[in-house]
């Protein structure tokens, strides 16, 4: 199983970023997906979800309505557009695969800075 993270960088509060996460070494479309991201000093924190069929997605209060999880079964990728960033969103961003309640495998990390 491998989880590949790409697509962070600095931008300015406003910015906007599009994280992806390439799968590989499993059936991606079998399994639930998910976000987190770790702040400097910080535990991780649960971003969004998506279901394994792409039909279902969550997201945190602290995201919810700026950012955007999507996948795409047929490329084994899932992505996440993150909108109207925040300094608070600056973390290292790592997409996890789900197993029953827990996450079994987590990519490398990303990281997302917001600084002006």
């Amino acid at each position: 199983v491998q989880l590949v993270e790409s697509g962070g960088g600095m931008v300015p509060p406003g910015g906007s970023l599009r994280l992806s996460c390439a799968a590989s070494g499993f059936t991606f479309g079998s399994y639930d997906m998910s976000w987190i991201r770790q702040a400097p000093g910080k535990g991780p924190e649960w971003v969004s979800a998506i279901n394994a069929g792409g039909i279902s997605t969550i997201y945190a209060d602290s995201v919810k309505g700026r950012f955007t999880i999507s996948r795409d079964n047929a490329k084994n990728t899932l992505s996440l557009q993150m909108n109207s960033l925040k300094p608070e969103d600056t973390a290292l961003y790592y997409c996890a695969r789900e197993e029953g309640s827990s996450y079994d495998y987590w990519g490398q990390g990303t990281q997302v800075t917001v600084s002006s």
